[in-house]
């Protein structure tokens, strides 16, 4: 069962008050990147395109598309959503051909820049050969010491052209034969879509960490990140590429599968049903809006509440509130409207600052939440920073009292696997304990699903604690992989990842 932190009142508790100059104040988890391609389609470029823009929520800082017209590959690579970056058709006609891949971004390893910008591309023996990677290379920083020392020469600071090189450097005779020697080598966490003059390559990592699925138009061949981008597209659903797999396409739609890991036990990553997914997805044969409304319904008969209105945290926090509805009895209400169009908020110092710019993208329903007992939903607490404005914005707004459920377990431990979170002595649930944590954001409550809450929501009995269903280290600490680029300390936060 949930512990839950009670307090009668807020206190006066530690606030950190380093300005943080990214966006959501440094509080939010955002995905790395989502992955795109399509083979056999005409104009595959513009359906790349419509694709991605069923991604953006997965990587919203840049964007790439990378074309194959049977001689010559053409890229168009920018700064910015797809719409901006695309929004201009004559670029369709500068990226011709039948096969197409592209990649929305949200740097974490490498950084921004236009160097960075997946695809990456590189001419190599066997041809032209470009690359879209969701994930991270956690041993990256080895691997390229060791090729840089060989005599390699980066273009870019992305974690991903170490792929590139692997391939081109192994001695193996075939393209497929050297990029499986490039993926023995590298540890962490990998969706790729690679083209070649020869056709596509779709592949995830043996533990599937990171998601991709396969679909069809027609006679079209479409790889996604996520099935909710087959569905923009006008693609059938047809499954996923398998944890370990390497899917190879050809220009006539042959599909040859391809096992050289064995059959390891899968480790997908669970905070996609939490949030990373868009919640019209299927993710792993489940809807993950099904999934998040069910945590909620775990989460009510966890932490309980006394209170008379359920208010998400808008948008993430709402399939969670509404299964905490069902289950309590409470009714749902939307205390809170998020504005849409807000873009990326870059905070200043100060904490009047702060304040006026979460109310920039937040504001609470007053005529509602005034002297009512509020149970606000969210999905998870990163600093704590974001937890602490909106339920001042409650108070602020007449509520008599403001419990705080959170729709996932205590983030404690940072993600090595392609998801940007803070080192961990910056989250909040690695240096204070629930009641600390209660206090810091000056809830009268606070309670977090179980671990084996989150499980059950997902369609799991518990957690199997010899051999887990899912990686979920970001709360509990086990890492299914090495991580050799972090040493001890760091993957335990006394220093910096």
């Amino acid at each position: 069962m949930t512990s839950i932190s009670q307090h009668a009142a807020p206190s006066d508790a530690f606030r950190d008050e380093t300005p943080w100059d990214v966006g959501d104040d440094g509080d939010t988890l955002h995905e790395e990147c989502g992955i795109f391609g399509v083979i056999g389609a005409r104009s595959a470029s513009s359906v790349v395109a419509l694709g991605l823009h069923a991604l953006q929520h997965r990587g919203q800082e840049a964007v790439g598309i990378t074309s194959f017209d049977g001689g010559e590959f053409f890229s168009h690579r920018g700064i910015g959503h797809v719409a901006h970056v695309f929004k201009n058709q004559d670029i369709f006609a500068d990226l011709p051909g039948m096969m197409a891949s592209g990649h929305v971004r949200y740097s974490t390893t490498g950084g921004s820049g236009l160097r960075n910008i997946q695809p990456l591309f590189a001419d190599l023996a066997d041809g032209g050969f470009s690359i879209a990677h969701n994930g991270n290379i956690s041993n990256a920083m080895t691997l390229k010491r060791d090729l840089v020392h060989k005599g390699s020469i980066f273009q870019s600071t992305s974690d991903t052209e170490v792929i590139i090189h692997l391939v081109a450097t192994s001695r193996y005779p075939t393209l497929l034969d050297r990029f499986v020697d490039a993926l023995r080598l590298i540890e962490g966490a990998y969706a790729l879509i690679c083209t070649t003059p020869a056709g596509m390559i779709a592949c995830r990592d043996p533990l599937g960490i990171r998601p991709l699925v396969m679909g069809r138009i027609g006679s079209s061949v479409v790889f996604a990140s996520e099935t909710v981008a087959l569905d923009v597209v006008g693609a059938d659903f047809e499954r996923e590429v398998e944890p370990g797999e390497l899917l190879v396409v050809d220009h006539n739609g042959v599909i040859s599968s391809h096992r050289p890991f064995g059959d390891p036990s899968p480790r997908p990553c669970i905070f996609e049903q939490v949030y990373f997914s868009r919640p019209d997805s299927i993710l792993g044969g489940q809807s993950v809006y099904q999934s998040r409304r069910q945590i909620g319904v775990e989460l009510a008969k966890e932490a309980p509440a006394d209170a008379d209105l359920v208010v998400p945290v808008p948008d993430s926090g709402v399939p969670a509130a509404i299964g905490y509805a069902a289950e309590s009895g409470i009714p749902f209400e939307l205390g809170i409207i998020r504005s849409h169009y807000v873009g990326r908020t870059f905070i200043q110092p100060g904490d009047s600052k702060r304040h006026a710019e979460v109310k920039r993208k937040h504001n609470a329903n007053r005529a509602l939440v005034a002297g009512k007992r509020i149970v606000l939903i969210d999905d998870s607490i990163v600093r704590g920073t974001t937890s602490l404005k909106i339920v001042q914005m409650m108070r602020d707004a007449g509520a008599s009292e403001v419990h705080m459920r959170i729709a996932s377990p205590p983030t404690d431990h940072s993600c090595f696997y392609g998801v940007d979170t803070p080192e961990r002595s910056k989250l909040l649930a690695a240096r204070m304990d629930l009641e600390a944590m209660a206090d810091y954001i000056q809830a009268d409550s606070l309670a977090f699903v179980s671990i084996d809450g989150l499980y059950r929501a997902v369609g799991q009995q518990d957690r199997n604690a010899k051999c887990p269903q899912f990686c979920d280290a970001c709360f509990t600490g086990e890492y299914p992989t090495h991580l050799t680029d972090y040493d001890a300390d760091a993957v335990a936060g006394e220093t910096e990842a």
